[in-house]
């Protein structure tokens, strides 16, 4: 793990989102609500630079095929309701669930996939033995529990706890998945519960908010969806629901794509839109909420090409993550395991997660967007239960069939098929959040700016801005001029209040890739000074140049 891995702070990252207007929680004069979240000025603008960079590198001008030519992709906004029928052929509401446990004593409530335990042993050996054990054939209730999304959210939960004296100071041992509790004394290891142990074991597991046992309901399926009314009766007949996920509204109009705009196997279908899911915990800032993002393609292509556009679109999805500024040694790939796999990526390639080091899942990784190949499933289940005719016919393989030969049977088979769908989905929300999390960097040798955010240059909600040195003697004038200039192209901050370097730590922390200053020289030579964010350089340039420097500079 990076050293700028360990030295961020979820805590000081959130602040500060909230002090520079990144994002709020939503209804805050209310006192909030949980799981839902509003974004202020710099965050629009965060949200829609990675939002459009998506939509451009995907849609607009999308990447070159395993050829070399470039592939079709076209764009649809479907409906967030639609029919309640389309939820029960895609599964949802059958299968949309996770188990639920209660707290009684709390009254505190949690997903029972997201419970992990903390077992702590005497010396490493029998911490190594007491882990296999575990996993293998002997549970034994843990002496400690969390809930957590991935392993590495429950390591920091178990970390920063208050034990006695003897254990308070903890550090973990990456290469052994240990945490070394008082420099060596005694040794933890953590393992998530899977939901059959805990409803083995329930009297005797702690319950993850007051650490008692005997306060845990057994688990039970809960509906991730969030049901509402059509029209004005409000009775089974009227219920429907808010979407879960986008990509059934492009299952939907994909027939109708087809038949419009005359595209051809392969190509795809994007969405960009909100889904909700009713989640037992939000947590982690806008990384778990119930109101979110995605920015969603299915790749529609010939069942046997499909393994080869699966291993395409990882590829270029994780490249593309890189390229709006996240690093490598953030990033990675897991293929998910038998039991992890979604109801339609079963039969097909299976799943590929790209993950991201967040400050909150550190040392280990959480889900940013996952490459699943959906195999038919949708496109079959559709058809069953709409009556719709959604086979693909490909008039070329039919005139090939018949100018070979073919029989009537094998032409129709080559030439009539239900596509099979690879399918890039990314989470916008979380994208935002991955984003803010690799540019936030605490700066305390720098004067002024505690932290500074190292956006690249195309996400940077503010690409520029231009400062008087003071509010007098032309100055303004001459700024709100090259102000004016500059604002046509970019999205640009002009300033006069406060001192300089107060005005330079208020754009280190909003991620002002340049600044701008006008002083005295400036009136009778015609240059400014320029200010980089990450190292704080500055220089002189010609106030006529100004528009060019950025251009090189930031390449937007």
């Amino acid at each position: 793990m990076t050293e700028t891995t360990l030295n961020k702070s979820m805590d000081e990252l959130v602040a500060l989102c909230k002090r520079r207007g990144f994002i709020f929680p939503a209804s805050e004069i209310y006192g909030g609500i949980n799981g839902f979240w509003d974004y202020g000025p710099l965050g629009t603008e965060l949200k829609n630079n990675l939002r459009d960079a998506w939509w451009n590198d995907m849609v607009k001008s999308p990447p070159a095929g395993p050829d070399g030519e470039p592939i079709s992709i076209l764009g649809v906004d479907s409906s967030i309701i639609q029919h309640p029928r389309v939820w029960e052929a895609s599964g949802h509401v059958a299968g949309f669930n996770d188990p639920m446990v209660d707290d009684m004593e709390t009254k505190k409530r949690f997903r029972a996939d997201h419970l992990f335990g903390l077992w702590i042993c005497d010396t490493e050996q029998e911490a190594l033995a007491t882990r296999k054990s575990i996993r293998d054939v002997n549970f034994t209730p843990p002496m400690r529990t969390a809930v957590a999304s991935t392993s590495g959210e429950a390591w920091i939960s178990f970390v920063s706890m208050k034990f006695d004296k003897k254990r308070r100071q903890a550090e973990w041992n990456e290469a052994k998945k240990l945490i070394v509790f008082d420099r060596g004394s005694s040794y933890g290891f953590v393992v998530q519960i899977t939901e059959q142990q805990l409803s083995q074991y329930l009297s005797e597991i702690p319950s993850p908010f007051s650490q008692e046992k005997g306060d845990l309901t057994p688990p039970r399926m809960f509906n991730l969806m969030f049901e509402t009314y059509i029209g004005a009766i409000r009775d089974d007949d009227a219920k429907s629901y808010l979407r879960p996920e986008t990509a059934q509204g492009i299952f939907l109009n994909y027939k109708n794509v087809l038949d419009t705009m005359r595209v051809k196997m392969p190509f795809g279908i994007a969405q960009i839109g909100k889904a909700f899911r009713n989640e037992v915990t939000p947590r982690n800032f806008i990384f778990r909420s119930r109101e979110f993002e995605q920015m969603e393609i299915e790749w529609f292509c010939h069942p046997d090409e499909a393994k080869q556009w699966y291993d395409y679109w990882c590829e270029v999805r994780k490249n593309w993550w890189f390229s709006v500024g996240l690093t490598g040694d953030n990033i990675q790939m897991r293929e998910h395991e038998n039991d992890e796999l979604a109801h339609y990526a079963k039969q097909g390639c299976g799943c590929f997660d790209v993950e991201y080091r967040f400050p909150f899942t550190a040392p280990g990784y959480g889900e940013l967007e996952g490459v699943a190949d959906r195999t038919d499933y949708d496109l079959k289940q559709h058809q069953e239960h709409s009556g719709a005719k959604l086979e693909y016919f490909d008039q070329e393989a039919q005139v090939k069939g018949k100018e070979e030969g073919l029989d009537k049977d094998e032409i129709n088979k080559r030439s009539r098929y239900l596509p099979h769908v690879i399918e890039p989905s990314a989470g916008l929300s979380r994208g935002v959040l991955a984003v803010l999390c690799e540019a936030f960097t605490p700066t305390p040798e720098r004067k002024g700016s505690k932290f500074v955010m190292n956006f690249h240059p195309r996400m940077a909600p503010i690409k520029a801005a231009v400062f008087p040195l003071v509010n007098k003697d032309g100055m303004p004038e001459a700024g709100r001029k090259l102000y004016d200039k500059l604002r046509t192209k970019y999205a640009v901050q002009f300033d006069v209040k406060q001192s300089i370097g107060k005005r330079y730590a208020r754009m280190d922390e909003a991620g002002t890739p340049y600044c701008f200053t006008i002083d005295s020289d400036t009136l009778s030579d015609q240059t400014v000074t320029w200010r980089e964010r990450d190292t704080a350089e500055q220089g002189r340039i010609n106030i006529e140049q100004v528009g060019q420097f950025l251009a090189d500079k930031i390449g937007v």
